[in-house]
C-alpha cells in the first residue's frame, strides 16, 4: 500500500497525517510514530509512506483546527479499517461534539451494548486517526481523563482547546 505523509506542527507536539485517495487512513503524534506505522501494516501489510505537502488539502484542514476552527475536521472522510464493532465505536465517537464528553459506558449504551464498555475503551484505544475521530473525547465514568495513546496531558489540552470545562485538572464537565 502506498500513503502520502504529511508532517504537520501542532501546539502539542508534531503530526503524521498518512492519507491516500482522499482520505486519511492514519493520524497521530510524530512520537507515536511506530504506532502508527504497526497499525497501518496490520491492515494493508507493506506500507510505503511517500512525503507530500498537504495531501488532499487534509493537512490544512488539520491545521485550521489547530487555529480554533473546530469544525474543520468535520466531515474528512477516513479509512480506519478495523473490525466491524471497532467500526461502529469509531463512527459513535465521530458523533460527540468539539467541546463534549462522553463515558465509555455512555458509547457503549448509545450502541444498544451497555456491558460493552470495556470493549468500547480497547476499540477506542486502538483508533488509527485521531483527532479526525476524536476518541480524546472518551472519558471514565465519573469523567475521569483516562488512556490516551498521546498521553493524558495531550488529552487534557486537546478537550481545553475544544473547550471542554474541568475541575480539579482530572474531572470534565460533560455537555
Amino acid at each position: 500500500m502506498d500513503l502520502l505523509l504529511d508532517e504537520v506542527e501542532s501546539p502539542v507536539g508534531v503530526m503524521l497525517l498518512a492519507a491516500g485517495g482522499g482520505a486519511v487512513h492514519g493520524l497521530d503524534f510524530a512520537d507515536c510514530a511506530p504506532r502508527l506505522r504497526m497499525l497501518l501494516e496490520a491492515r494493508y501489510g507493506a506500507v510505503t509512506l511517500r512525503s507530500a505537502a498537504d495531501p488532499y488539502g487534509l493537512s490544512g484542514r488539520l491545521r485550521a483546527y489547530w487555529r480554533g476552527d473546530l469544525g474543520a475536521l468535520s466531515g474528512i472522510p477516513v479509512e480506519p479499517g478495523g473490525t466491524p464493532f471497532q467500526r461502529r465505536v469509531w463512527a459513535e465517537v465521530q458523533r460527540i461534539p468539539p467541546g463534549a464528553t462522553r463515558s465509555y459506558g455512555e458509547v457503549a449504551a448509545s450502541l444498544g451494548q451497555p456491558s460493552a464498555s470495556r470493549a468500547v475503551g480497547l476499540a477506542n484505544g486502538r483508533n488509527p486517526v485521531c483527532l479526525i475521530i476524536p476518541c480524546h473525547r472518551v472519558v471514565g465514568a465519573r469523567g475521569d481523563l483516562t488512556g490516551y495513546a498521546g498521553g493524558i496531558e495531550r488529552k487534557r489540552w486537546l478537550l481545553a482547546h475544544e473547550g471542554a470545562s474541568g475541575e480539579a485538572g482530572e474531572r470534565l464537565v460533560r455537555h
